[in-house]
């Protein structure tokens, strides 16, 4: 008994020795400073970056942004993407997580679901979708992944020609996509005299090499797409049809495009173009039954797809996303929608009237989308160039490749959209005026060309640091910034 007592006074002793230090620092559960902290705005915890997304502000609102794929997210999207929603991790579905405290993540999620299905006027018992895969490029791959096996065979526009590179393009000397690493690719292309999909050729690749899926859609196809023609094909060959709607789904849900729905087995998309939400992702599955040859058996994708996002290649979501789709999807339903992706169309068909009327050549000769792609041969210029000329005078463009490019690098395509402007408020009239803005830098761009001795693009670049370097730029610049200007901004 008395040595019990003896050990536990000498550790009692130790104790105090350790505690003692301890006993002259406060500790508070509830640190006034950093509370207060953790509660302040960016512009006073972190001034640097405050000022570089103001200074993006300024970029944005001066600018013409006529990237396709690009669009100003409405004030109540960009809200719920900065809420107490990204806080909560939860890996699982709605109804089956693999964390405690997610019912208000289950009700966004499913909220966002019933959403996305509405907007596009699907039945619940025909169609499911999956809202939590992280941008387009993985949807893709989440469905390729779900629907065959390694190195089974998929069929995509080919890039060159308006393709996606997750739709399975590669070169020679290397596989470019990891669609292209993990199935065996063949691309379809464009007839190049009309700068429309080639069927023919397509129904003739597959008779031979016998595709498991074949990919409708595009990032720089003008045209809209025959999906009955699509289903035909791979009805013939007992092909999945995956249509990827990214560019074209804001005009889908409108009812100004024609609908994949009634032809694909699978739709994926984006969320941040046309659409006009955050940068997500979205995947849409048939249910009900399928004919296959003259069989008809019940879709399984449901599990398939859903497994494939969570656990195959995602984690825990991002629940601030999927709240922000969930209210980019409820605007997206409404007649306002409607008659803004009625605009798009309009604003794009006017804008490539008027590139025609000032001696540009279209592939395809025009467009029935949000897009057009131009082919600057005939001026003896290109879309590296010309972007960077345009970039310099708050033009936002993006070069792209036309039939018959070798180069992905030095491109003859400029690719612009109308989606982000006419969220400002542009019209028909307004793009007539950035059609002559367009012409100018065109100009300017051979002008500098044709100055420089060096051919390279490389040195063309190092000619223009900025804007200051050519009084031509400058001049163009002034008159781009004083037009954007004028527009209000959307958003911010």
């Amino acid at each position: 008994m008395l040595n019990s007592l003896v050990k536990v006074a000498r550790q009692s002793q130790k104790c105090a020795r350790l505690i003692a230090p301890l006993n002259s620092m406060k500790f508070s559960t509830h640190d006034p400073l950093t509370i207060e902290s953790l509660n302040s705005g960016l512009k006073s915890t972190d001034p640097e970056l405050y000022s570089i997304i103001e200074d993006e502000k300024v970029r944005q609102t001066e600018s013409l942004v006529l990237i396709p794929s690009e669009n100003f997210a409405s004030a109540s999207v960009s809200e719920a993407l900065g809420s107490v929603m990204q806080n909560k991790y939860s890996e699982g579905y709605p109804n089956a997580r693999y964390y405690g405290g997610n019912e208000n993540i289950d009700k966004a999620e499913l909220l966002c679901q019933k959403r996305a299905l509405e907007a596009f006027n699907l039945d619940p018992a025909e169609w499911g979708v999956n809202v939590q895969s992280l941008s387009g490029s993985p949807a893709n791959l989440q469905v390729y992944t779900a629907l065959i096996e390694p190195h089974d065979r998929i069929m995509g526009l080919d890039l060159p020609h308006g393709g996606h590179l997750t739709h399975g393009f590669y070169t020679k000397k290397k596989k470019i996509s990891a669609t292209s690493i993990f199935y065996e690719s063949m691309p379809y292309r464009l007839n190049e005299q009309t700068g429309t999909i080639d069927f023919e050729k397509l129904d003739e690749q597959a008779e031979s090499f016998l595709p498991k899926i074949i990919i409708a859609g595009a990032s720089a196809y003008s045209r809209e797409y025959d999906y009955g023609r699509f289903r035909e094909i791979c009805d013939k060959h007992d092909s999945y049809l995956v249509v990827d709607m990214a560019h074209v789904s804001g005009l889908i849900a409108a009812g100004v495009h024609s609908s994949p729905f009634e032809h694909a087995d699978v739709v994926t998309s984006t969320t941040h173009k046309s659409l006009r939400g955050p940068r997500a992702g979205l995947i849409f599955y048939r249910r009900g039954e399928r004919k296959i040859g003259k069989k008809t058996v019940k879709y399984d994708l449901e599990d398939k797809i859903n497994f494939s996002v969570f656990p195959g290649f995602q984690g825990g979501p991002h629940n601030h996303t999927i709240t922000a789709l969930a209210t980019a999807l409820k605007q997206a339903s409404s007649p306002a929608f409607v008659d803004y992706q009625k605009q798009v169309v309009a604003n794009s068909k006017a804008y490539a009237s008027a590139l025609i009327d000032r001696g540009y050549e279209l592939v395809s000769g025009g467009t029935d989308n949000h897009l057009v792609l131009v082919d600057l041969r005939s001026k003896g210029v290109d879309g590296a160039r010309v972007e960077r000329v345009m970039e310099l005078s708050r033009m936002a463009v993006n070069k792209n490749t036309v039939p018959g490019d070798k180069s992905a690098l030095v491109p003859s395509g400029i690719r612009m959209g109308s989606p982000a402007m006419t969220t400002r408020g542009f019209v028909e009239k307004d793009f007539e005026v950035v059609a002559d803005f367009f012409d100018e830098a065109v100009q300017i761009t051979s002008k500098i060309k044709g100055d420089l001795e060096s051919r390279k693009l490389k040195d063309f670049l190092a000619s223009l640091p900025d804007e200051n370097a050519n009084d031509d730029i400058l001049a163009l610049r002034k008159k781009v910034v004083a037009f954007a200007s004028s527009f209000p901004t959307v958003g911010y």
